[in-house]
């Protein structure tokens, strides 16, 4: 038995998320199959964070298990040649047994991409977020600089969160615009469910002076989902990394943080 690890990039729109379900139209469900006609028995895989549907990657990390011995270029550009256009596997390890995609990754990075001008995307649509008012992104910024830390984070968690604990530790948060684009990064150890679509819907409430900068520090304290702005729309929101220990041969250590090509300088 083998244990093998792989870097995935998918276009969340083209699922109904990443974990399988019977109807089959989801990112698991599109690789295991893929993983399964190149292994030619069955593949489970397990991923180091489960993202909703509409939700992008441009860096996934799974790792499965296999009684079968294949060149690592197989389990690349085999398994791609059998997977839908819209999902794709970047590289493959072959790991120890010690090594678990979600229990073993140290963090997570993500980036919410908002397109922010008076008309909704055309070319775009399914991969940005959209908002047509005004944004001062500096206030956005300064206001999210109170989330570093270890926090409870109960005010940004879905009400059918299932973690254990609402308490994560954010190591860093930035609010920048290119243009019409305006980028929020997240770097934290875990997130909770729809965690950053909320943490982004209220940073526009902020941006667009509803709010002051110090209502993020208020929500934050007050542990209650109800006094925060509406969850956002998952278009925008891509994993774009997740590390993990140097004792694994990763390409990066898991640090592969490519932005959402065509949208950033």
């Amino acid at each position: 038995m083998v244990r093998v690890a792989i870097g995935v990039e998918y276009a969340g729109n083209a699922f109904e998320g990443w974990q399988t379900q019977p109807h089959g139209r989801t990112v698991q469900d599109a690789l295991e199959g893929a993983l399964a006609i190149i292994a030619q028995e069955p593949i489970k895989l397990v991923c180091a964070g489960r993202t909703d549907t509409g939700v992008h990657a441009t860096t996934q990390v799974a790792h499965f298990d296999t009684t079968v011995e294949r060149p690592l270029e197989a389990w690349v550009r085999g398994v791609n040649s059998h997977a839908p256009a819209s999902v794709g596997v970047l590289w493959a390890v072959l790991v120890d047994d010690e090594f678990h995609a979600r229990f073993s990754a140290e963090s997570r990075r993500y980036r919410y991409v908002l397109l922010n001008r008076r008309v909704r995307p055309g070319m775009l649509e399914g991969r940005v977020g959209w908002t047509h008012g005004p944004l001062d992104d500096g206030a956005m910024n300064e206001a999210a600089q109170c989330l570093i830390g270890e926090h409870d984070f109960t005010s940004f968690r879905a009400a059918q969160c299932q973690a254990k604990s609402p308490v994560r530790a954010m190591h860093s948060v930035s609010v920048k615009r290119w243009g019409d684009v305006v980028v929020f990064d997240f770097h934290a150890n875990a997130f909770l469910h729809h965690m950053i679509r909320n943490l982004v819907g209220s940073l526009v409430h902020v941006g667009k002076g509803r709010r002051p900068v110090a209502w993020m520090a208020e929500l934050l304290a007050a542990r209650k989902r109800s006094l925060a702005a509406p969850t956002f729309a998952p278009d925008g929101l891509y994993l774009c990394g997740v590390e993990y220990p140097q004792r694994w041969p990763l390409p990066g250590g898991g640090r592969i943080i490519a932005p959402p090509q065509l949208l950033i300088p």
